[in-house]
């Protein structure tokens, strides 16, 4: 073999099945597919031999297609549960959906005509939005299931179901039973274009909301003992309020004022007061208010400075420290005339100065304060929730002429009708105006609540309601939050004070599609039937029949036997419980309620916004049924944005659609195919404690990432090929420095790793295996290992010992980055060259490393080699530059050391390259760490650097088999065009 060239065939190079792309649209459901024929999560779940792990699903609506805030949160749900089971725990995790409600009953009137809405029953339009949930969640589970999310798919709980329905009914009775369930007239969120009552979790706040605000008078009718100095400004005196919601004006029954503050009473500049002394002007004013000036309209703009000439009062009562700020505002000249506590006021009376009733000033909360307004605060205890607790305090009653539309009703006199956040707000000003009454009107930015589904504005509106009376368990509540671990922690920041300051739980709907409130109304007497003997019938029925029953049984059927013939007629409730308290049960419909579960489950995962939703409404339900948190732990995640940091919307066009990312687009150039790892693998490189962003780059970024762990793969599987663990194996004892070095870093890398895991710190992991796979492998061991690997005998030491240490990087790589690239680590296994006990990745447990392969002292030389390594590196790629060497193995490395200790610990790995006799253990060498075919250490660097590199060319000829450069190639007459080191390979000795 004399023939340059002709020793090709004597190399050991790579060789493996395993494709160097992911081609993920078509190997990935091969994958699944055999997750699934093989059992492996059915069976993990069931025989691993640790303890439970829950991890409860947050249930997603059923009302459409997944987005990517979906994928991110069932992703990172995924991820916990496969580290667990790799952990070898029984992970059992039953996916769930959110099945009632106003979104899936939109969805479905929205795909009828008019006509066809008009003729549909209750029991008509629950069928309709029952088939269109369970069609969705066919869809959604499909999807998610695509994602490489494991869970019992075929046993998913829904909250439609007639045994979560029935557990649910019984939470509910609970709660009855120990008196936290009551039914009262209670200002609520209303929405005007759903007719139902909302949760505070129903609500958004959008920006750029704009009020009519106005500033009023009302005249002073008597004045209590604390002001009657007050009697000389009387019967001109009035007192100054500000509002942002006019139309709330028709149910005004007190002035709150705050009694710490000050007060005052000013006069208005004499051009701007009509001269007035007939108190009952204003009454007279209201008269002359004709039909067509309330229902005229105009826009805020028009207004939004407007001033008015106040002809009922030539003073004014307001705060004192808002004197100065009103006479600006107001555009008046006020000049203060007495002052005195606000508490003092309590007890005077005004005239309402639309209708015909006399009305008391009231000292209200903290609430009111100087930072706007007039410091006198209207108040409407059917309006406001600060309002009814004042009004409930003073024993006012509770009025709110406005109807489930949201118009006036007859109680609001010659306004009714109107529209009350369209020409309702018009009408009272007009009404004001003609009055002579109002002082300002102007447009005022600020947060107002609108329906998080209709996007449309909503009321507070007074209305029979059934609540849950926090207070009767909140000191619990709040002692439960702090037993919970809150991942980040400021979520308990956020959840405490929700739950501190939450108002009692409205937890009626006015809505066909839900879980009926199983109440009867005594006929006569509109008395509630609610009792133990009652919810439990009920709750039995529901169980069996589902409740649908409700609707479908008459009273009798529904009623226990002991009231079916008492001498009484009840009718049913028509109310349907909050979504928030159907998903809030789940706690006692699954976790509690399945035998494979347990509860408190270990972890609860979702979005930031549910502290006030999903967290809240299960912390309520449990605390007040069982007195403790439903979960041990809450890990909470932000939204996605795109990559300029914007909400994604349909709008902007910035959507990114996990269906697209994995399958690619219609222009696959431009959204290629990713599959589904490369979405999990972004899940896990990014901080979702905060909003995450995604677009195309950071796609191509992961598919990048990906890929550079694929080659690593591929090159560790190749050169595994003819090697067996059972008996080519090298004992540590016997292995090289450098691969004990590798397997020290091993320690640390899965360290790391699963330190990361434990601390749902996914982006460290992310971090700590690409630059394992990058720097520790790719650029640094495997560069060097590639002479052992190819160039040494088949069986040779040095080859079998570097495999050794390969064999159990790529094991472990596998099972490390399984929770994340679950389809790459399952791709990797079914590719091992040798046997192995275990089918699948999964089967084969977490990472798997040695105390005795931690060595610091070691790691220490070796890092401090590696540094070295990297000058060398420099100074090559500079000599390629110049033109001076092509490949490092044309070059000579002289390596100047000023520190004697460590030039003569380097000497150790650099014995006589000339000399076969003295080739060390072929490993440990400067020369195959540098990649250069020879190095020469010199005695003191020519300048103050601890190390300087020269490069100069290699001494010899080039080896036609290992390229390295030696003045022994030509000795052997056998093989004259071999170096010494290739002809005793071939011999099978080195």
């Amino acid at each position: 073999m004399t023939e340059p060239g002709s020793y090709k065939d004597t190399v050991n190079l790579p060789q493996t099945k395993f494709d160097m792309r992911a081609n993920a649209i078509k190997r990935e459901p091969e994958i699944q597919k055999f997750w699934s024929d093989n059992q492996i999560y059915d069976r993990l779940s069931q025989e691993n031999p640790g303890e439970l792990f829950i991890l409860h699903d947050g249930p997603p609506y059923a009302n459409g297609t997944l987005h990517l805030g979906h994928a991110l949160n069932k992703i990172l749900k995924d991820i916990i549960n496969r580290y667990h089971l790799l952990k070898g725990r029984k992970v059992r995790y039953i996916p769930g959906w959110d099945c009632h409600g106003l979104p899936i009953e939109l969805k479905v009137l929205q795909k009828m005509k008019s006509a066809e809405r008009q003729n549909l029953s209750p029991l008509g339009l629950r069928q309709k939005a029952k088939e269109f949930a369970l069609t969705t969640v066919k869809e959604q589970r499909e999807s998610f299931k695509r994602y490489g999310v494991w869970g019992d798919w075929e046993n998913p709980y829904l909250t439609l179901k007639p045994e979560y329905e029935a557990a649910q009914i019984g939470v509910f009775g609970q709660m009855v039973l120990k008196g936290y369930i009551y039914r009262g007239l209670k200002p609520v969120h209303w929405s005007p274009s759903s007719r139902t009552a909302l949760a505070e979790a129903e609500l958004e706040y959008p920006e750029g909301h704009t009020s009519r605000s106005i500033y009023a008078a009302f005249p002073v009718k008597s004045l209590g003992d604390g002001v009657s100095q007050l009697v000389e400004y009387l019967p001109s005196l009035a007192v100054a309020i500000w509002t942002t919601t006019p139309w709330t004006i028709p149910g005004n029954l007190a002035v709150a004022v705050n009694g710490e503050l000050n007060y005052a009473v000013v006069e208005l500049a004499t051009d701007a007061v009509a001269d007035v002394t007939d108190e009952s002007l204003a009454t007279d004013a209201v008269a002359d208010v004709t039909d067509e000036s309330l229902a005229s309209k105009s826009d805020i703009a028009d207004k939004s400075s407007a001033t008015s000439v106040v002809s009922v009062a030539k003073y004014l009562i307001v705060a004192a420290d808002l004197v100065e700020s009103l006479a600006g505002t107001l555009g008046l000249q006020l000049t203060v005339k007495s002052t005195f506590k606000g508490q003092d006021l309590e007890h005077s009376t005004y005239k309402h100065p639309l209708f015909d009733r006399e009305s008391p000033v009231v000292v209200g909360g903290d609430y009111i304060t100087t930072e706007s307004g007039t410091g006198l605060v209207h108040t409407a205890p059917g309006h406001g929730q600060e309002d009814y607790i004042v009004g409930q305090r003073y024993g006012l009653p509770i009025l709110s002429p406005v109807d489930d539309a949201g118009k006036f009703t007859e109680e609001a006199g010659r306004f009714a009708g109107l529209n009350v956040l369209v020409d309702g707000n018009q009408g009272i000003i007009d009404a004001l105006t003609q009055a002579g009454c109002l002082l300002k009107e102007e447009a005022y930015s600020h947060k107002y609540p609108y329906d998080w589904r209709t996007k449309k504005p909503t009321i507070f509106r007074a209305t029979e309601q059934w609540f849950a009376s926090v207070a009767g368990f909140r000191e619990e509540a709040l002692k439960a939050i702090s037993s919970v671990q809150w991942i980040p922690a400021q979520g308990e920041n956020r959840i405490t004070p929700m739950v501190a300051e939450r108002s009692d739980w409205c937890i009626s709907r006015q809505r066909n599609w839900g879980v009926p409130i199983p109440v009867f109304y005594d006929e006569e007497t509109g008395e509630p039937l609610l009792n133990e003997e009652s919810i439990n019938h009920v709750q039995a029925i529901i169980a069996e029949k589902g409740s649908d029953a409700w609707w479908e049984l008459s009273v009798e059927e529904l009623l226990p036997e002991s009231y079916r013939n008492n001498g009484r007629s009840y009718r049913k409730g028509t109310d349907t419980m909050d979504v928030w308290f159907d998903s809030g049960s789940s706690w006692a419909s699954v976790v509690k309620q399945r035998p494979e579960l347990r509860y408190p489950a270990d972890i609860y995962l979702e979005g930031s916004d549910q502290h006030r939703g999903w967290f809240q409404s299960s912390l309520l339900t449990s605390v007040a049924v069982n007195g403790i948190a439903p979960y041990k732990t809450v890990l909470t995640h932000g939204f996605t944005l795109d990559e300029q940091g914007r909400k994604q919307s349909k709008s902007l066009g910035n959507i990114v659609d996990p269906r697209v990312v994995i399958n690619g687009g219609k222009n696959q150039k431009q959204e290629p195919p990713y599959g589904a790892d490369v979405l999990r693998l972004w899940v896990s490189s990014v901080d979702y404690t905060s909003d995450v962003p995604l677009g195309m780059n950071i796609l191509k970024q992961m598919g990048d990432v990906r890929q550079k762990i694929r080659n690593t793969a591929r090159f560790l599987l190749g050169n595994l090929h003819d090697f067996d663990p059972q008996k080519d194996a090298v004992p540590f004892e016997e292995l090289p420095e450098l691969d004990k070095y590798m397997l020290h870093r091993m320690t640390e890398v899965f360290s790391d790793v699963t330190k990361a895991f434990d601390n749902y710190q996914f982006f460290r992991f992310f971090q700590t295996v690409q630059n394992f796979c990058v720097v520790d492998l790719s650029n640094f061991y495997l560069d060097a290992a590639k002479d052992r690997l190819y160039i040494s005998a088949a069986d040779g030491f040095r080859r079998r010992s570097c495999q050794t240490v390969l064999q159990i990087a790529l094991e472990n790589i596998a099972r490390a980055i399984a929770p994340v690239l679950c389809h790459m680590a399952e791709d990797i296994w079914q590719f091992l060259p040798y046997k192995t006990p275990y089918k699948s990745v999964f089967e084969a447990g977490w990472v798997q490393v040695e105390d005795k392969w931690h060595n610091p002292e070691l790691a220490a030389f070796w890092e401090e080699l590696r540094k070295i390594r990297t000058e060398v590196n420099k100074e090559l790629e500079q000599r390629r530059i110049e033109k001076f060497i092509g490949s490092s193995l044309e070059a000579k490395i002289k390596l100047y050391v000023n520190d004697e200790k460590l030039r003569q610990r380097l000497q150790t790995l650099n014995p006589n390259s000339h000399s076969s006799k003295e080739q060390g253990n072929g490993v440990d060498e400067l020369r195959y760490l540098f990649i250069a075919s020879q190095v020469e250490l010199m005695d003191s660097a020519p300048t103050d650097a601890d190390v300087v590199v020269e490069v100069v060319k290699a001494e010899g000829q080039k080896c036609d088999r290992c390229w390295n450069y030696s003045t022994h190639v030509g000795e052997s007459s056998e093989h004259p065009l071999l170096c010494e080191r290739c002809v005793d390979a071939l011999a099978g000795e080195f």
